[in-house]
C-alpha cells in the first residue's frame, strides 16, 4: 500500500496523526528575555486546531547569546520550559505532536526583527558578543557583530545546553526535538569551511567539522526518552558553487552518522551560510531532490521543505516516496487549516476531524 498525506506514521512509539508539518518559523515576539506570549500559543495552537500532524517552535535559543534576536524564544532556564508548556498543552489537545527546535545562531545573533531592518545590534542598542567556530564575523551590508571564536570551554558549555535545554523542552510536555544545524547558525558554522577555518579537533576535515552537530545529537539523545524522535535540520547546500563549502554530497555522508547518533528525521533545507550564496531556483519543491538525496544515503526517515503550497502537491510527495513529512511553512503563515482544507480538497475529508467548534463550517 502507497502512504498518501493523510496517513498516520510512527517514529519510535511515537504516533503522528498524518504527514503534515509546520515548519519552524521564527516570530521574533517575546516581549521579554526569550519567554513565550499568548503570541506562541495562539500562532502555534491554530496550526494544530488546523489540522497539521506536528507543530514545531521557531527557532528556541539554548542560552541567551544563541538568540537570533532579543525578541527570540529561549529555552536556557526553568521559566522559560513553563512558559512554553501552555503552548505544548494546547497543540497536544488539539491532537497535533508539540516539537520544538532546539538551536544556537552563532555569529548571525544579535540583530533586531526583519521589520526592522535584520541589523546587526551593538552593545548600546541592546546586543550582545557573538561566537562562532571562527572569528570572523556575519558580513552584513552595514555594519557587524563582534565575533568571538569560541574555545574549548565554549564548545563543551553549548553542547550541555543543548542537552539542558532538550530535558526543558521534555519537562513542558514537547514530544519532538529538532537540532537546528541549518541556515548559517552555530551548528551549520561548523559544518561549511566558509566559515570553520579551525585546525583543532572542531575542524580542518570532514571528521573535524562534523564533530559537533553529532555530539550535540548524542547529548540530546541521550537525555530524550527512547519512545520520542529527535529531528535535525541541515542545510544540504551552502549555495557557493565559486568556493570550497558545504555541499549535497556532504550531506548525504552526515545523515548517515547523525542517524547513528540517534537521529530519527533529517529535516532538509539548505542556503543561510552566506549572502553571496548563488540559489540556483526557487519555486514549487525547490529543495525536495535534497531531501530524496538524503533519503537515499540512510536509513533515517527525511522531511522536505520549500515551495510546499499545494495540497495535491504536498501529497505527490508522500506518495511517490520522495519524502516521510511534508514540511509547510509560509503556506501555513496564509492558511493556518491548510490541512483541513487539504483533507477537503483530496478527498479525504472523512479522514480528519474538524474541531466541533467549526463543524458547522463543513455543512
Amino acid at each position: 500500500m502507497t502512504d498518501d498525506l493523510f496517513d498516520s506514521l510512527s517514529i519510535r512509539e511515537t504516533e503522528l496523526r498524518n504527514r503534515v508539518m509546520v515548519s519552524p518559523m521564527c516570530q521574533y515576539s517575546c516581549d521579554r528575555d526569550g519567554l513565550a506570549t499568548d503570541w506562541h500559543e495562539v500562532h502555534l495552537g491554530s496550526r494544530a486546531t488546523g489540522g497539521a500532524g506536528v507543530v514545531m517552535t521557531e527557532a528556541t535559543a539554548v542560552e541567551p547569546r544563541g538568540r537570533i534576536t532579543p525578541n527570540d524564544l529561549g529555552i536556557w532556564s526553568d521559566d522559560h520550559g513553563d512558559a512554553l508548556a501552555p503552548v505544548a498543552d494546547f497543540i497536544s489537545k488539539r491532537g497535533a505532536t508539540p516539537a520544538i527546535q532546539l538551536a544556537h545562531a552563532g555569529r548571525k545573533a544579535s540583530k533586531n526583527s526583519p521589520w526592522e531592518g535584520s541589523d546587526p545590534l551593538g552593545p548600546d542598542e541592546g546586543g550582545w558578543e557573538t561566537v562562532a567556530p571562527s572569528a570572523d564575523p556575519y558580513p552584513y551590508e552595514e555594519g557587524e557583530t563582534e565575533t568571538r571564536k569560541m574555545d574549548d570551554d565554549d564548545i563543551e558549555s553549548v553542547v550541555d545546553a543543548f542537552a539542558a535545554g532538550a530535558e526543558r523542552a521534555l519537562d513542558a510536555g514537547f514530544e519532538i526535538a529538532e537540532v537546528h544545524a541549518a541556515h548559517g547558525y552555530l551548528l551549520h558554522e561548523f559544518l561549511s569551511p566558509v566559515t570553520n577555518d579551525r585546525d583543532d579537533e572542531y575542524g580542518g576535515d570532514f571528521e573535524g567539522r562534523t564533530r559537533l552537530v553529532r555530539e550535540v545529537t548524542a547529548a540530546v539523545r541521550e537525555v530524550w526518552p527512547d519512545d520520542k524522535p529527535v529531528f535535525v535540520r541541515l542545510s544540504a547546500s551552502d549555495w557557493l558553487p565559486d568556493r570550497e563549502s558545504w555541499t549535497l554530497d556532504d550531506t548525504a555522508e552526515l545523515a548517515p552518522l547523525l542517524a547513528e547518533a540517534g537521529a530519527d528525521l533529517v529535516d532538509v533545507s539548505s542556503g543561510g551560510i552566506h549572502p553571496d550564496q548563488q540559489i540556483p531556483q526557487t519555486g514549487p519543491n525547490y529543495q525536495v531532490r535534497y531531501a530524496e538525496r538524503v533519503g537515499e544515503a540512510t536509513d533515517a526517515l527525511v522531511g522536505a521543505v520549500g515551495g510546499i503550497t499545494e495540497p495535491k502537491q504536498a501529497d505527490a510527495l508522500i506518495r511517490n516516496d520522495r519524502a516521510d513529512l511534508a514540511i509547510v511553512g509560509r503556506e501555513h503563515l496564509r492558511d493556518p487549516y491548510f490541512t483541513l482544507h487539504a483533507a477537503e480538497e483530496l478527498g479525504a475529508g472523512d479522514r480528519v476531524e474538524w474541531p466541533v467548534q467549526y463543524r458547522r463550517a463543513t455543512q
